[in-house]
């Protein structure tokens, strides 16, 4: 089989994704930053309303992130800094590059338990109309989807995620 083709191991995603999450971390210190200097405009943004709070951090914090993964993944290069600098890239199950639409799905449903999770969590700081057994059984969903994301590569054939399954993508060696 080509190096290349050959399906990069657990530990390979691991410490790519912890490079990566040195870049995620750089932004959200200086968003805490920012947000100490505008204090008084922020704070009404995260304590009127649950969903007030939720379009705020998914508007500051998921979307961006969201977008990091989907275009550097959608790019010529085809993977994030964590990735180029553990020499793997994200491709199709043949080992073709992937579109820009294929990013940003296979970007969503990766997401999706940190979205539902920031939903959940807002519900359970700020008072809402949501009964509390709705809220802790979204919070069980998000633990059992993570650790499926979790090991979902450790029992697959071509190493993949739940979400690469479903989008027809792989994690490669760059060529």
């Amino acid at each position: 089989m080509n190096e290349n083709l050959k399906s990069v191991s657990f530990g390979t995603r691991i410490i790519a994704f912890f490079w990566d999450y040195l870049i995620i971390l750089g932004y959200i210190i200086l968003l805490i930053g920012v947000s100490f200097l505008a204090r008084p405009q922020v704070t009404p943004l995260f304590t009127t309303s649950p969903l007030l709070a939720e379009f705020t951090g998914f508007l500051f914090i998921t979307l961006p992130v969201y977008l990091y993964f989907a275009l550097c993944e959608g790019s010529k290069s085809h993977a994030t800094w964590g990735k180029r600098k553990m020499r793997i890239v994200v491709a199709g199950i043949y080992g073709q590059p992937i579109g820009f639409r294929s990013s940003l799905f296979r970007s969503t449903l990766k997401f999706i338990p940190w979205e539902l999770a920031h939903f959940t969590i807002w519900h359970m700081v700020i008072p809402s109309e949501y009964p509390n057994y709705l809220i802790y059984s979204l919070l069980g969903t998000v633990y059992g989807m993570v650790l499926i994301y979790l090991i979902s590569p450790l029992w697959s054939k071509n190493k993949q995620t739940v979400y690469d399954s479903i989008v027809g993508t792989v994690m490669r060696y760059k060529d």
